[in-house]
């Protein structure tokens, strides 16, 4: 899976992850999930 903020690639058992409009997302670090969760729809936008 990619990680939606920094493009990395992540695995799906990665600890940090998000739901946003019933769709979860997995993050690479704490970081790239705290900027998700910000403004998801920043990064969901055009590419669900």
């Amino acid at each position: 899976m990619k990680d939606f903020v920094c493009g990395m690639e992540v695995d799906e058992k990665s600890a940090f992850k998000s739901s946003h409009n019933g769709k979860t997302y997995v993050f690479c670090s704490v970081g790239c999930k705290q900027a998700f969760d910000k403004k998801p729809e920043n990064y969901t936008k055009n590419r669900q």
